[in-house]
């Protein structure tokens, strides 16, 4: 199979925000404790942090981590995970039916963020709280000191406020699930308010307002349209969720997903414009997709398990083992957002340790890495820059969820500080190799060119505790340069990463 593509210098699409990279760690079964937080492992440190998961968080370079939630925000009191950690009140999570001990808060969070070289992003609940609860949680955490909130910082060991920048108004708002649910109206009203008393603190914080959980939600996207009604003038962006299933383990389907994506995000935009125009309004809102990943392989199950159990404290929950198909998948993903980076100026990969993440950790043992830390990971450290237009010409197929679905699935970026092109592509034909021809226009001279491919004969192949390099990026030898044009040859199935230097 013959793909043709071509890159032009002056053929873009958007400066890459680089929080475009960012993470997710909720108060969910392993996630926080025996994930990030373990006083008692033997690399934990004097904040009983596990320095083998900040090493692999450095790794990945991820700007930003939103916390505390996530599903579990919405019924969560900031005040519990301040003060003493022998006095911090044990509470009854009621979304994931556990036990939450808060030995972990704002402090612990804001050190582990630090020492993992990540912004927090910060969530307020809107659900079973409301304005006055965010109001207090944003000063406890930005205002300088001499006022209760702030000088209860300082009394608590943090004399500096962390000064976060980004801020979530609630979170999943439109889901019926949702501790606090509401309709659109009344939390865009109650969004709207927020906001305002959040600017009146500090106009130049960033705000997220809830959109849908995911475009099959009945109330999509009229929901979209009545929040923004309801609170344009006052917030940045707004959220939007998307998880990856494949159960009926049809891979070309299942590959075609990242098209449904595309339309979601696509469908928000144009929503977002009806609202700028109805305002006759000059300020833009972008959208943050603060929750994206792959999650369908242990969720029936625990469904059913989370029905049967006693409020444990930080359980085996959502914890999926990836396997190469998926990297296939976080691949396509990535190469969307990438394209769409014109109106995707954040997005959280959920999450970033055990619960669908692409870290696991064994308690008292190793941490290793998923095969989905891969593409994230290059994506993150090599998807830095300009985003371009390519022109992609290749074969095509017709799936459930779209039609014409191109074989390859590819985007490319332009770092001109560095001076490097960069292109991530998935060959998303099962049956034959492809060879791609990359024309490099205006670009100026090429120098060398690099390969690096993640292919496994086995769709079904992980990484774990006992083989954690069984799926890893392995460097090729066989791409070509030639005035200007990059030829080579990718297998079936694969991920590829093509590294230009200029």
């Amino acid at each position: 199979m013959q793909a043709r593509v071509t890159a032009h210098k002056n053929f873009t699409i958007s400066t890459i925000d680089p929080r475009l990279y960012g993470s997710f760690l909720e108060h969910l079964g392993r996630a926080v404790y025996t994930g990030i937080y373990e006083p008692e492992h033997p690399t934990a440190d004097e904040n009983g942090m596990r320095r083998d998961v900040i090493d692999l968080v450095r790794q990945l370079d991820t700007p930003i981590c939103r916390y505390p939630g996530g599903n579990f925000v919405s019924a969560y009191n900031w005040e519990d995970g301040i003060g003493p950690q022998s006095e911090r009140p044990t509470r009854l999570d009621l979304a994931w039916r556990t036990a939450e001990s808060n030995q972990v808060g704002i402090h612990e969070f804001a050190r582990w963020a630090e020492a993992a070289n990540t912004e927090m992003m910060l969530a307020v609940n809107l659900g079973s709280r409301g304005l006055d609860a965010a109001r207090n949680f944003v000063e406890y955490v930005n205002h300088p000191g001499g006022t209760y909130w702030s000088d209860l910082r300082r009394k608590n060991g943090q004399a500096d406020p962390w000064n976060v920048k980004l801020w979530c108004l609630g979170n999943e708002m439109d889901g019926p699930w949702q501790v606090g649910h509401k309709s659109a109206a009344e939390y865009g009203h109650l969004a709207n308010e927020t906001a305002k008393a959040i600017r009146s603190f500090d106009d130049k914080l960033e705000l997220v307002v809830c959109g849908s959980s995911h475009s099959d939600m009945p109330t999509f996207p009229q929901w979209e349209a009545t929040v923004l009604d309801e609170s344009y003038d006052q917030v940045d962006y707004i959220s939007l969720h998307m998880y990856f299933m494949n159960y009926e383990k049809n891979t070309r389907e299942y590959l075609a997903l990242p098209e449904k994506l595309d339309r979601y995000i696509g469908s928000v935009s144009g929503v977002i414009d009806y609202i700028k125009a109805k305002k006759r309004s000059k300020k833009d809102v972008k959208i943050s997709f603060d929750e994206w990943n792959v999650w369908y392989h242990e969720r029936e199950a625990d469904e059913k398990r989370m029905k049967e159990w006693d409020w444990p404290h930080a359980p085996v929950l959502l914890e999926d083992v990836y396997n190469f198909e998926d990297v296939l998948q976080v691949g396509c993903i990535l190469n969307t957002f990438i394209r769409r980076s014109d109106v995707v100026r954040i997005a959280c990969i959920a999450q970033l340790v055990n619960v669908i993440a692409p870290i696991m950790t064994e308690p008292g043992g190793a941490a290793w890495k998923q095969t989905i830390y891969y593409p994230f990971q290059f994506a993150s450290c090599f998807g830095r820059g300009t985003a371009l237009a390519l022109d992609v010409d290749c074969a095509r197929y017709n799936a459930d969820v779209a039609a014409d679905v191109s074989y390859l699935d590819i985007a490319g970026v332009h770092d001109d500080d560095a001076g490097t092109l960069t292109f991530f592509a998935v060959n998303r034909n099962g049956e034959e190799p492809m060879t791609i021809d990359l024309a490099l226009e205006r670009f100026g001279e090429a120098k060398s060119v690099e390969h690096t491919l993640i292919k496994h004969e086995n769709l079904e192949a992980a990484n774990t505790k006992d083989n954690p390099e069984n799926v890893k990026p392995v460097k090729q030898d066989g791409a070509t340069l030639t005035n200007g044009r990059v030829s080579l040859t990718v297998p079936p199935y694969s991920y590829s990463m093509i590294r230009v230097t200029l």
